[in-house]
């Protein structure tokens, strides 16, 4: 039997948001702790009458306890097994963990899948661990153990990438490294097309998994096209839609080493192009690229990375959303399509709507909308935490 865990008890009326779910308490609705915590720590939160709200771990900053239980539990190795396997089931009822022309997905997306802090791709094979919170950094062993009993032989390692995601005010110094087998980067399947995932290296976890769906979509609309693929990374969209038979795909980086995986993931997949198809892609800026490339481009995809991590560059955010996209409806082709992105999580869907409407209505052209997007349905959004669908996505049919 685990000792009794530290307790915190809440000012008079800010259990409101725990009571409908929510699994953030903010450190001013905090009135006192039966003792001073370490950082990551699993703390009871109990409301101003002692009744127990739930069970969550403590950290310093705004967001003071992040609740993974709402009710009181034994915080175990099963108890966490058991959320890893509600994780698992719910990608394999995706149609996920048996797909051999997919075989990478985010098998567990934090609040989504009642694990606040944590987040765990699935690269054919292995599996990367990012830690954004202390009490799940704490606990990646008992993660590890659980992991290997529920994948068995399909599982050959666990890398853990949580150094650059851990908050800056916290005292661990987390190193990025192998826990358990032997990591390589590694080449998935994704809707039958090839990438080369390198999770030491690259972003995020490696690949962004996030616009699968929406990388289909372009498939759709590629066939005979010229196609703008801008912020590119490894080349996602590129691929998908040089295999649809798109005739001229252009893909733009400011970084080069991005720019040397797109052409490697170019390479990877050149037997599912059409001979004819041409790929070119350039290490520059984005806005620079874009000037002067008048009625070029029949689609264009703008998906860059978050312009908005915090509260207070909200506005410059919403401003650089319109600049970006007004670039390209000036520059793009009568009947052409943008796909248009936010990944921002401060920036919600009706602001970024609002940023390019600003910047459809200052191009003079007309524009619908066709098709509104989000993540992808292993990136789960809890009804009681609207703030985890953070991917923003429009599809427009510019005149």
């Amino acid at each position: 039997m685990n000792q009794p865990l530290p307790v915190i008890i809440l000012n008079a009326g800010k259990e409101q948001s725990s009571l409908r779910f929510h699994p953030w308490i903010f450190s001013g609705a905090i009135k006192s702790k039966s003792r001073e915590l370490e950082e990551g720590e699993a703390v009871e939160v109990h409301d101003s009458k002692g009744t127990v709200i739930g069970i969550g771990h403590y950290q310093i900053g705004s967001i003071a306890v992040r609740l993974f239980s709402f009710r009181k539990a034994e915080i175990d190795a099963k108890f966490w097994k058991n959320k890893l396997v509600r994780a698992y089931n719910l990608r394999k009822k995706l149609g996920l963990t048996d797909n051999p022309d997919t075989n990478a997905y985010r098998l567990l997306f934090g609040e989504g899948d009642g694990m606040p802090g944590l987040i765990i791709d699935y690269y054919n094979g292995t599996a990367v661990m990012q830690s954004h919170s202390i009490g799940m950094y704490l606990i990646r062993e008992q993660l590890c153990e659980a992991l290997r009993e529920i994948y068995g032989d399909q599982l050959k390692a666990i890398y853990d990438k949580s150094e650059e995601t851990l908050p800056h005010l916290a005292k661990i110094k987390a190193v990025n490294g192998c826990l358990w087998g032997k990591t390589e980067s590694t080449e998935v399947f994704e809707n039958g097309n090839r990438f080369f995932v390198d999770w030491e290296g690259g972003q995020k976890t490696g690949f962004f998994i996030d616009q699968r769906e929406s990388r289909e979509l372009v498939s759709r609309y590629s066939v005979g096209k010229t196609v703008l693929n801008t912020f590119c990374y490894s080349g996602g969209f590129s691929i998908y839609a040089l295999a649809a038979g798109a005739h001229t795909v252009h893909s733009v980086d400011s970084s080069k080493k991005a720019i040397e995986l797109t052409d490697r993931n170019v390479e990877l997949n050149k037997d599912r192009f059409p001979e004819t198809a041409i790929h070119q892609s350039y290490a520059e800026d984005v806005f620079d690229f874009l000037k002067g490339k008048d009625k070029v481009y029949d689609l264009i995809i703008l998906d860059p990375p978050a312009f908005a991590k915090h509260q207070n560059v909200k506005h410059n955010a919403v401003q650089g959303y319109k600049r970006l996209n007004l670039e390209a409806l000036k520059q793009i082709k009568p009947g052409g399509i943008l796909f248009t992105f936010s990944c921002s999580q401060v920036i919600d869907r009706s602001l970024f709507r609002g940023a390019v409407m600003a910047a459809a209505i200052e191009s003079g052209r007309s524009v619908r909308i066709l098709h509104q997007l989000s993540q992808p349905a292993d990136h789960p959004v809890s009804i009681f935490h609207p703030e985890g669908e953070y991917l923003k996505g429009l599809i427009l049919y510019v005149e």
